[in-house]
Parts: C-alpha cells; sequence; structure tokens
C-alpha cells in the first residue's frame, strides 16, 4: 500500500506531489492579473444537511454582493468519501477553491505534500485575539505555518443517555466507567430497544471511535516522538470491552457509520448514543417526544483514574494550493468568519459544530436559539469537552503533531482490526501485531 501513490481512502504523499505541478504556476500569478475576468470559487464541504446548506447559500449570497465579479458554488463531499475525491482532483489539478469541515490530521497530510497554501494571512486578518487560546495550535505545521484554520469545534463521541429509560431501570447516576456503561445497557436493553449504537463497519466512524476507546483504556495508537504503540494492553482491553458490548447493539451495527448511528438514538431504537450535538436538532425535528428526556456526558473509561478523552475532528478551513484563485478563496474564507453568517451556519445545526471564536460565543445573536437555551449544560459540557479534545493526528498534548495520521485512517487497518477480532473472533495478539505493522509501513513512507 505504501508503495503506490493510492492508499484505500485516498492519495498517498508521494501520489499526491505528482499532479502538483502542472498547476501551481496559476496560484502565484499577481492579483490585478487575475481580477480582469470573473472569477468562480468551487466550496466543497462534507457538512451538506438542508439547513446547513441553506445557511450556506446566504453566505454566499451576502458575499457575492459584496464582491462583484466572485462567484462561489457550494458541492458537497461525504464524511467517507472526501478522501478518495480530493485525491481525484489533487491528481487532476481540477481542485475545490476552499474546503471546509474536514479534520484537521488530513490537512496535515495534504500540507506535508504542497497541496495546500499556508493560513496565517487569514487567522491574523480573523485576529488571533478573537480565537480561543491554542485553538489553532492543531494546524501548526512543521515549518510553523498554519495549515488551516478551525471553523468550529466538535465533540464526536459524546455519550448520549436516556433519561427516562435510564429512571425506569433504576439507574441513579451517569455511567462513568465501562462496567458502569456496560450494566446500564444491559438494565435498559429490553422491549426491543437496544443499549447502544457503537459502529463495527469498516469506515472512518468505526476507526475514529475506536482510537478513542484506546485512549479510554489508557493507551494511544503512537508515542508522543510517534513510534507505533497500538500493540498494548491497553488495546486489548479496548478490544475486550468491545466485543462485549457487540450482543447490546442493533443487528445492524456490524455496517454502522455516522448517519445510522444517530439515527439508531435520534428514533428512539438505543437507550445511549455516541455522537456530536447533532442529536439535539435532530431530536427536536425527527422525535420530539423525547426531547425532555435527553442528555450527555463524556464517554466513560477502563477505570476512573482514566481521565476521559474526547475526539474534536476539529473541522477546518483551507485553501488547495492549485487553486487559481488563492486570493479569492482567502476572502472568501475570511467572510466565512463574519458573525452574522457563522452565527447562522452554528444555528443550523444547533450544539454540533461548536464555536472557535470567543466572540461568537459571547454573542447575543448566537446565544438567542432554543435548542442552544434548553440543552444549555450539555452545550457548555460539549465545548469543554471539545476544546480539550484531540484526534489520531493530535492524540495528547505531549505527541508531536502526526502528518501521515489521515494516511493511517486511509488504509482503514483499525476499523479492520475491530471486524477481525470482533466480528471473525480472530486472535486478539495476530490482529493486533499484523495491525502495528500495516501502521508502522505508513510512517515509514
Amino acid at each position: 500500500m505504501s508503495n503506490t501513490h493510492w492508499s484505500q481512502n485516498g492519495l498517498t504523499r508521494r501520489g499526491a506531489l505528482a499532479g502538483l505541478a502542472a498547476t501551481t504556476a496559476m496560484a502565484g500569478l499577481p492579483r490585478a492579473a487575475r481580477a480582469q475576468s470573473d472569477v468562480t470559487l468551487r466550496w466543497w464541504s462534507p457538512q451538506g444537511a438542508p439547513a446547513q446548506v441553506e445557511a450556506y447559500n446566504q453566505q454566499i449570497a451576502s458575499f457575492e454582493a459584496a464582491n462583484p465579479g466572485i462567484k462561489v458554488v457550494f458541492e458537497t463531499t461525504s464524511d467517507e468519501g472526501y478522501a478518495a475525491q480530493l485525491a481525484a482532483a489533487f491528481s487532476s489539478g481540477e481542485v475545490p477553491d476552499v474546503v471546509t469541515h474536514l479534520p484537521s490530521f488530513s490537512i496535515h497530510t495534504y500540507y506535508a505534500a504542497g497541496l495546500v497554501a499556508p493560513m496565517n494571512d487569514v487567522i491574523e486578518a480573523i485576529g488571533p485575539a478573537n480565537f480561543y487560546d491554542g485553538a489553532n495550535d492543531v494546524y501548526v505545521a512543521a515549518d510553523g505555518n498554519y495549515v488551516a484554520t478551525g471553523i468550529g469545534n466538535v465533540a464526536a463521541n459524546m455519550l448520549w443517555l436516556r433519561t427516562d429509560l435510564m429512571q425506569e431501570a433504576g439507574i441513579d447516576k451517569h455511567p462513568t466507567t465501562w462496567d458502569e456503561l456496560r450494566a446500564a445497557c444491559q438494565a435498559m436493553q429490553k422491549n426491543g430497544i437496544y443499549g447502544a449504537p457503537l459502529p463495527y463497519g469498516r469506515n472512518g466512524m468505526t476507526t475514529r471511535i475506536f482510537v478513542g476507546v484506546i485512549h479510554q483504556a489508557g493507551g494511544s495508537v503512537f508515542t508522543p516522538d510517534l513510534e507505533v504503540a497500538i500493540d498494548s494492553q491497553a488495546t486489548r482491553d479496548a478490544l475486550e470491552w468491545y466485543k462485549s458490548m457487540r450482543e447490546l447493539c442493533p443487528p445492524g451495527a456490524t455496517n454502522y457509520s455516522w448517519g445510522e448511528a444517530i439515527t439508531a438514538f435520534v428514533s428512539g431504537a438505543t437507550a445511549t448514543g455516541i455522537y456530536t450535538g447533532r442529536v439535539l436538532g435532530n431530536v427536536a425535528a425527527q422525535n420530539p417526544g423525547i426531547a425532555d428526556h435527553i442528555t450527555c456526558t463524556r464517554y466513560p473509561t477502563l477505570s476512573a483514574d482514566i481521565k476521559p478523552w474526547t475526539f474534536n475532528a476539529f473541522p477546518s478551513v483551507f485553501i488547495p494550493a492549485q487553486s487559481k484563485n488563492v486570493e479569492a478563496a482567502k476572502k472568501f474564507a475570511l467572510h466565512l468568519f463574519e458573525p452574522e453568517g457563522m452565527i447562522r451556519q452554528l444555528h443550523a445545526a444547533p450544539g454540533h459544530l461548536l464555536p472557535v471564536l470567543k466572540t461568537i460565543s459571547a454573542n447575543p445573536m448566537y446565544q438567542d436559539n432554543p435548542i442552544i437555551q434548553k440543552y444549555e449544560a450539555e452545550v457548555d459540557l460539549m465545548a469543554a469537552a471539545a476544546a480539550d479534545g484531540h484526534n489520531l493526528g493530535y492524540e495528547t498534548k505531549a505527541h508531536k503533531s502526526n502528518d501521515l495520521a489521515g494516511d493511517v485512517e486511509g488504509t482503514m487497518a483499525i476499523s479492520d482490526m475491530v471486524q477481525r477480532v470482533v466480528l471473525n473472533d480472530e486472535d486478539p495478539d495476530v490482529v493486533i501485531g499484523e495491525t502495528a505493522k500495516i501502521i508502522e509501513g505508513v510512517m515509514k513512507g
């Protein structure tokens, strides 16, 4: 895999560089030369729910009105498919001009291949002091440049709970350990309702959730110096617990990704959930009967002495270096942070994406939302969890930034490991060892 230009879910560094040379010259044209004709910017994002697209269209309209001669076209990608779509775009040179809502570690991989323009000037224009402290640390590349900036924070693995079902089952506190969670799920699994909607599919959700489970067992995928550390007792404990939870999940969990997992909880098919704050808006729209009976907490850990670990993908804004309209693209990226449009975008999925700017959080317009007001405690908890969150490219504050994390995820080695041990009942020691070798191969190039 590491000797080809293509990974299973996208383009490797070596292959990405091959598609770069033909079009980068255009990005260096003087601003005046590019301004002689109309410009059309292509904006890609995997966040394409109807309410969000409506908010984006309003942001586009206000930008176009203020910038005659520049048009913006929004195009939806997918959470599971964006890597392959971008790989094809980078290879052909027909790239989008602005990309939003991708995880930070993916952009590090692209930047290391020379495919992303630095965003230092955009961050300066927004005002570094307006961001929450450390909000952009995750985007710092080895050369000191910022590869992107955040468009929101997200707490991807919050534990969602049905308080009415907890009360019926005699559960009087939120689970904080795996044993407590499993016992709670067992107690609530009845009358056609399953305990949990954990993902077991061969996909990005299983990979990202299970990275969190490894940390919740006290382990990590890499050491702080980026040596492969997945072959550990913590990973064995994580797999054992994840396997024990399979009987408490719906039969379809074998193929669950993000959409299926959220639907299971929102529809009432499961007593607990694992997802971001999008649960709040979906419940309000699709199953308001349970709206007064849901809450969230940070996902439990193996034992009380292990600190919770929240997966924050750090949804981002970045500019492909091959764009023929880099200056116009950066102007549009800056426009996305204008308060009225940004707040409208955040309100399109209240609690799902959380502000990265202190000025937005403090804005009365942001607070003036019925869902954010109704679930103030849950939104505050998610904001705190996300601000302290990490991901495969930024596992802890002690870890070096891993610009190959996107390539590691693209192999699907971690979700394969879950399927082989949990679903196929293969020997964990053998599977973990083989998984470690796959990851080592990616890291060695």
